[in-house]
């Protein structure tokens, strides 16, 4: 369990009674939650721009894992929040607070620091504990007896589950699952883009009558169900349980509880601690969060604690023979919560957390991480409640402070969290900082190796998750192994399916080639290839077939067939003559807009054609954009394609600085492209002799480099002396790359256009670091879809 980083407050003066009086409020609101896109949010109790603040408020922040430290407020609230649970896609944010105020938020335009208020329920006097969205029928697990199968199908499962809550058509509603301290539930629908159907929302008591809950927490059936587990904090009182239902019908929400089986933890063989008078229990968890059949419970003492794992079993009871078949023994099948193991310490519980996603739809599989008052970290698995690790963390100190006044301080762990595939372990401490530690493998206790970092890429490939938690803890060594692993799997796919997750994993290879300070020209000529083929699919999906040919063959099948029928043919001109003119027709309009993509792909094929003097035998095989056949075919599908439309629209055309006038680039740069193809390796002669030339012939427009910004994943991560000391809104400049060449001139990556020195408003991925454009440029139907396409996607 290595230590990552610590974010801290910046370094100011401060009055040490203020921030003891700060300890002394609840420490329930400061509270992290990670989304399933790595995205965290954190509620505060002060300002994380200020140190000191004389009046209580609640603050809740948004950032990013992979530039942590840079955060933006989205609320202020004046009661504390003691809920924050993100949605399985990410997209929607719930805030709840004791004073009974339910708010979800959500970023229309997936810009981080653009957070809105989707809706806000007000449930007067009550106090949110906890909350849990609609489950929306999607469950993918590892099988463990085909995991070595080389098909994406037989590796992974699509497990039964249903959703919580349908809609006409079975469709999955969104909405959340809220409890109060009063033993309220309360239900909300969203109400539905593509309609204008209000908000639902019901209430109903959990049991018979409201009881008082201090602890409980609520998990998912697999039909559809939730299965919510409560506890008044006594442990001379029992652990209820209850099946939640929540249905549709008519524009009304109905909830339906049902009381189920019970136990009470003085029922175990150890029991001492639980007989102490002084003895509450403080935490409840199911032990998976889909599923589930078994709780932990932590009880705190006051120097001690025990954690107990109870599971709920099935017994077969013998039937008098006066109540049954007299020809056979008749049985009655019971279940009962039988107690399995224990997990004692000398030190409080203060947290409590579990895997959010199961791998494997396994109990043995995954951990739980318990973190103590005397400031320690044990991971143990859920099972046996075994440890696996631990670790102490080590609070960071104020420069202005003294030693004894630190110890007086006595900051303690207040808030965990686990990303979705379980790699990482996010704490906040009750003095708003946050600190990351790298966790074991999920699947196995074996150190990280290269089967299962691919087995969990492929895992997010096909289930859409975020991989950045596992870039955090993937040593530099293991960056080329898992890149040909993953791709070596993924050739021995169905084309269908390589067509479908091509794009991703292009995607998931470039971020991995980033990690490594040898392999940022691997990453370069990756993003480069992403965008020409993105550029290329976006040109053939304008192509409509003519009325005169089948509609089964479009235009773009048609030129692909050409390709492999002359692959010698090295004039532009002569192609022509081949394509039928009226399957390659666009609207004029439409061709003036993507004019800067046409310009940047006649840019990228003489930076190519400039370097083919350069071309040595590679050592190994690593990717290079100029050696890629695909690549190069590609770009001369669009120079046929430009070459088509320049007759359409004169204006789309590239634009060149040439020194002979008459010289006709655009023919030139397809010969060239055309005899490079025919041999990559080792070109002739006279083919290295045309391209030196080309420099003095036309002004070759150099590419922009990728824009490699100061975040988390950067090559000088592993660099370092762990754990690494942030400050909240300082980059750091120890994770500034030293080969970023950062340019005068701000460029819209996406469209490719120059935005001057200072343009007004820009935004800028967190990921990959590109810019772009907040303003619309000319509003086509081309230009709407290329900007869709990158609205919350990244190179």
């Amino acid at each position: 369990m290595d230590h990552i980083f610590s974010i801290t407050k910046k370094v100011v003066k401060v009055n040490i009674n203020l921030k003891l009086q700060a300890f002394n409020r609840i420490e329930k609101s400061n509270i992290c939650s990670v989304s399933c896109a790595n995205v965290i949010a954190l509620s505060t109790q002060n300002k994380l721009e200020e140190n000191n603040s004389l009046f209580f408020s609640s603050y809740v922040y948004i950032g990013d894992l992979n530039t942590p430290w840079q955060i933006h407020r989205i609320l202020c609230n004046p009661s504390p929040v003691t809920v924050l649970q993100w949605d399985f896609t990410g997209k929607f944010l719930l805030i709840g607070d004791e004073s009974g105020i339910v708010r979800i938020y959500t970023t229309p335009e997936h810009i981080l620091n653009d957070w809105q208020l989707h809706l806000e329920v007000p449930l007067q006097g009550e106090h949110i504990l906890c909350a849990a969205f609609f489950h929306p029928g999607k469950k993918i697990c590892l099988n463990t007896e085909k995991k070595d199968s080389s098909s994406y199908f037989d590796k992974f499962t699509h497990v039964k589950f249903a959703s919580s809550v349908k809609q006409f058509g079975g469709r999955p509603a969104n909405g959340a699952l809220l409890l109060t301290t009063t033993g309220m539930l309360a239900a909300i629908l969203l109400p539905q883009n593509t309609s204008q159907t209000p908000m639902v929302v019901a209430t109903e008591s959990l049991g018979t009558t409201r009881i008082f809950i201090k602890t409980a927490d609520i998990c998912y059936g697999k039909n559809g169900h939730f299965l919510i587990a409560v506890s008044s904090g006594d442990p001379f009182l029992p652990i209820q349980c209850y099946t939640v239902s929540v249905k549709k019908i008519d524009e009304k929400c109905i909830i339906t509880s049902q009381s189920l089986l019970g136990f009470f933890l003085y029922e175990a063989p150890k029991e001492a601690l639980i007989k102490d008078k002084k003895c509450t229990i403080s935490h409840i968890k199911w032990i998976m969060r889909e599923d589930a059949d078994s709780l932990i419970v932590a009880a705190n003492s006051d120097s001690q604690s025990c954690l107990q794992v109870w599971e709920l079993r099935e017994k077969a009871l013998p039937v008098h023979k006066s109540f049954g078949n007299s020809e056979s023994s008749q049985f009655f099948n019971t279940v009962f919560w039988q107690y399995q193991c224990h997990f004692q310490y000398s030190s409080q519980v203060t947290a409590l957390e579990m895997s959010k996603l199961s791998l494997i739809n396994s109990v043995s599989s995954g951990y739980i991480v318990v973190t103590f008052s005397d400031n320690t970290v044990h991971c143990l698995y859920r099972d046996t409640l075994k440890p696996i690790a631990s670790t102490s963390l080590a609070m960071p100190r104020y420069n202005d402070e003294s030693l004894n006044k630190t110890a007086k301080l006595s900051t303690k762990i207040a808030s965990i969290d686990l990303s979705w595939l379980g790699n990482i372990l996010l704490i906040m401490d009750s003095d708003d900082n946050l600190h990351l530690f790298k966790l074991p493998p999920q699947i196995e206790s074996s150190p990280l190796n290269v089967p299962y970092c691919t087995t969990v890429l492929e895992y997010c490939l096909i289930g859409g998750y975020d991989w950045l938690d596992l870039m955090l803890v993937l040593r530099p060594n293991m960056i080329d192994p898992v890149c040909d692993r993953l791709t070596e799997s993924f050739n021995r796919q169905p084309g269908f399916v390589q067509q479908f997750f091509y794009v991703q994993l292009i995607c998931i290879k470039t971020s991995l080639y980033r990690l490594s300070a040898n392999c940022q020209s691997k990453a370069n000529d990756l993003s480069t290839f992403l965008m020409l083929h993105s550029i290329s699919r976006a040109f053939k999906s304008l192509l409509r077939p003519s009325e005169m040919n089948s509609p089964e063959k479009s235009p773009a099948d048609s030129l692909s067939k050409f390709w492999a029928e002359s692959e010698g043919q090295t004039d532009v001109d002569q192609v022509l003559m081949h394509l039928e003119a009226k399957e390659f027709t666009v609207e004029p309009s439409t061709l003036q807009s993507l004019q800067q993509l046409i310009q940047w792909v006649a840019d990228l094929a003489l930076n190519l054609l400039v370097k083919v003097p350069d071309i040595r035998p590679s050592i190994g095989k690593p990717y290079e954009l100029i050696k890629d056949v695909k690549a190069l075919n590609m770009l001369r599908e669009m120079l046929v394609l430009i070459r088509i439309w320049g007759l359409l629209r004169p204006a789309c055309l590239p634009v060149f600085i040439r020194s002979d006038a008459n010289m006709d680039i655009l023919a030139h740069l397809f010969r060239l492209l055309s005899r490079l193809v025919q041999n990559v390796n080792e070109p002739d002669d006279a083919l290295v002799d045309d391209c030196c030339l080309l420099p003095n012939q036309v002004q070759v427009q150099q590419m922009q480099p990728f824009n490699n910004r100061t975040v988390l994943t950067s090559p000088q991560l592993w660099q370092l002396n762990l754990p690494i000391q942030l400050e909240y809104n300082t980059d750091p400049e120890c994770l500034t790359s030293t080969t970023d060449t950062s340019s005068s001139q701000t460029i819209d990556s996406i469209r490719h256009l120059f935005l001057g020195k200072s343009p007004g408003i820009i935004k800028q991925c967190v990921r990959c670091g590109i810019s772009a454009s907040t303003t619309p440029a000319t509003r086509t139907a081309a230009i709407r879809a290329w900007d869709q396409r990158w609205l919350r996607t990244c190179q």
